[in-house]
């Protein structure tokens, strides 16, 4: 089931809505959170029934190791740490089996020459979410011996679908307490999460999924072996690196808005990552949830920063590789985490220098220059292989050339004078490449599935411009919406986003209606987020 699918918004969501107001009204708080486990369970099972089994027996093995830890006494620290490595182990050999075997079996089949062959193992959905948060869990309970007894609390912390398919990464210190707490339906959090749930729609149905066919067609292409233009090149590579930031937004909105609904404040995980000024900044606003986990969870116990530089490069680099395999089991993703790992070193090792860019033009150039970073590292994130990213690179670089509409050249004489010395030839939209064709026919060529007519790069590049001024200068929901704290974690709001703070009144009811409508019925139908997959 997904959170932009009709079924979800007109009938399951209404229907443990009015379950769960019932049960709290009719103060039976422990058959709501039973309402919400059931609902959950029934959400996650939509996809593929037999795997209720692996989260159930999931959520009893840790709920269990929890308990015992919380039974042993503090001193018998030999038997307090085989239940921890016990807990942990199963945890990672259960993500290692369903995520990373067929990956290891191949990369073993490549180095070795071997032909082991094993049968395809379909991977469960949230399985990297769910198992994180428990390992999390049991953690804290061996540091703490603090942990959670009601196990209808500790299933919901686990399952509650609002996070449970693409998180954030929830702390259980952060949500057995709300769930202890029963607040119930209340009119304000139902208007600030519908509209928090509907602004997410929007980005997901209509921007990320409509810049999805330029970046689908220019990587499809890639993989194909078709040598890119500079212009086709950048437009897959800022098509996807927008379709991926709408999407991961307007699922991280979703997420808030619903647990807003049932009265429960979610962590923020995405604060405009595309305005950071470094890499560092970068990690600080993109899935903030899962790098507060690779900070408190692997890099503290690793060093962290406390033994040196090298050390700490080191540590970075570990963090980062691991990361990128925690996002898909294959040699992009630790290629790509090892790209942010390198990006990590230098912004670490800059700022040990005591370098620093001061000022607008400073602030300007920064932030362009970590963009960059950025969007180069999506490209191999998002390459189906090695080979295929680099000709992507290699258009973007303009290896391939750099060609513009011949139509160009009947513009000013002085302009057509400045491209033609620069190196850069005129021509025919036949000779610019598949994207100067109708996409219906690059469909036919790279397998793409696309539902328009046609669309040259000049009409993708601009098409792209209004995602990017969102992206790069107008304030995020967090900071429009910021009076009524929809997150755990605030944005500081800017003068803009304080002019137009969102409020309770007829107008700003009018303009989330219309959105609501246009993200529920002006989309080409409910297709799976990005980070489902991870």
């Amino acid at each position: 089931m997904l959170f932009n699918s009709l079924g979800f918004i007109f009938v399951f969501l209404p229907l443990t809505l009015l379950a769960y107001h019932l049960l709290c009204r009719a103060s039976r708080p422990d058959w709501a959170i039973l309402a919400l486990i059931t609902a959950s369970l029934t959400f996650y099972g939509w996809w593929e029934p037999r795997y209720l089994l692996l989260i159930t027996a999931s959520v009893l093995w840790n709920y269990g190791v929890g308990q015992a830890l919380m039974r042993t006494p503090r001193n018998l620290v030999r038997r307090r740490q085989w239940l921890l490595a016990a807990g942990i182990t199963m945890n990672l050999g259960c993500i290692a089996w369903f995520k990373y075997a067929g990956f290891f079996v191949a990369s073993a089949n490549t180095i070795l020459g071997s032909e082991i062959h094993l049968h395809h193992i379909v991977l469960p959905l949230a399985i990297s979410f769910f198992t994180f948060q428990q390992i999390a869990y049991l953690v804290d309970t061996y540091r703490d011996s603090e942990g959670e007894r009601s196990f209808s609390r500790y299933a919901l912390f686990v399952t509650f679908f609002p996070q449970l398919i693409a998180g954030p990464i929830v702390h259980h210190k952060d949500m057995l307490p709300q769930f202890a707490a029963h607040t119930g339906l209340k009119l304000q959090n139902l208007i600030l999460g519908s509209t928090l749930f509907f602004i997410g729609l929007f980005k997901k149905v209509i921007v990320a999924d409509g810049v999805a066919p330029y970046s689908d067609t220019v990587f499809g292409l890639a993989a194909t072996g078709v040598e890119l233009s500079f212009l086709e090149a950048w437009t897959g590579a800022l098509a996807y690196s927008l379709q991926l930031y709408f999407d991961f937004s307007g699922y991280s909105d979703m997420a808030i808005g619903l647990g807003c609904l049932f009265g429960i404040r979610l962590p923020l995980n995405f604060n405009s990552p595309y305005k950071a000024c470094s890499i560092i900044d970068f990690w600080r606003r993109w899935h903030m949830t899962l790098s507060r986990f690779l900070k408190d969870y692997l890099y503290i116990p690793l060093g962290g920063s406390q033994r040196g530089p090298t050390r700490t490069y080191v540590n970075l680099m570990i963090v980062m590789l691991l990361g990128g395999l925690w996002h898909g089991a294959g040699w992009t993703f630790v290629i790509w985490g090892g790209i942010h790992g390198l990006y990590l070193l230098i912004n670490h090792a800059w700022r040990r220098w005591g370098w620093s860019l001061e000022g607008f033009v400073g602030r300007v150039f920064a932030q362009s220059l970590t963009l960059l970073a950025v969007v180069v590292a999506w490209v191999v994130f998002r390459a189906e292989s090695m080979e295929s990213a680099g000709r992507v690179l290699a258009g973007m670089a303009g290896f391939n050339g750099v060609a513009v509409p011949i139509e160009w050249s009947t513009k000013s004489a002085s302009v057509v004078a400045l491209l033609t010395n620069a190196g850069i030839e005129f021509k025919t939209l036949t000779n610019m490449g598949p994207l100067f064709t109708p996409l219906r026919d690059v469909a036919v060529l790279s397998g793409a599935q696309i539902q328009v007519d046609s669309v040259g790069t000049v009409t993708a590049l601009l098409s792209l411009s209004v995602p990017i001024f969102f992206a790069l200068f107008w304030p995020n929901t967090q900071q429009w919406m910021h009076r009524y704290e929809p997150a755990l974690t605030q944005t500081a709001p800017n003068l803009l986003s304080r002019w137009l703070a969102w409020r309770v009144n007829p107008a700003f009811a009018i303009v989330s209606a219309v959105v609501a409508a246009y993200a529920c019925f002006g989309g080409t139908g409910a297709s799976q987020f990005l980070y489902f997959q991870f």
